[in-house]
């Protein structure tokens, strides 16, 4: 049943009115698997625009497919957390139902 989720998630995304770019982003966060996290930077990296980091976050701040593409586990490379397009209070929330811990004392670092 999640296969066949997955793949319609994924139709929708490749047949959506935005750029590619954006499309490549949120695919690569179909990856991430529950209980993990990825970087802006890696995320990136990984779609093949090293220096995109920036238009990563904008990227998934757009993403209109989330929760179901888990942008809320995209965090910054220094393991602050980083933006979510419904609050930063829903993204700690969203981590921590996935068992990831969040130490609010330092502006909201994921600690794994």
């Amino acid at each position: 049943m999640k296969n066949d989720v997955t793949l319609e998630l994924k139709w929708k995304i490749k047949n959506s009115n935005y750029s590619d770019f954006y499309k490549k982003v949120w695919l690569e966060c179909l990856k991430i698997k529950m209980g993990q996290v990825s970087t802006y930077s890696e995320i990136a990296k990984s779609i093949g625009h090293p220096n995109s980091a920036r238009a990563v976050g904008n990227a998934l701040g757009k993403n209109p497919f989330a929760p179901d593409v888990p942008c809320h586990r995209i965090i910054k490379k220094t393991g602050k957390l980083g933006g979510y397009s419904d609050g930063v209070n829903k993204k700690i929330k969203l981590l921590k139902e996935e068992k990831l811990m969040v130490v609010k004392r330092q502006k909201n670092v994921i600690k794994l």
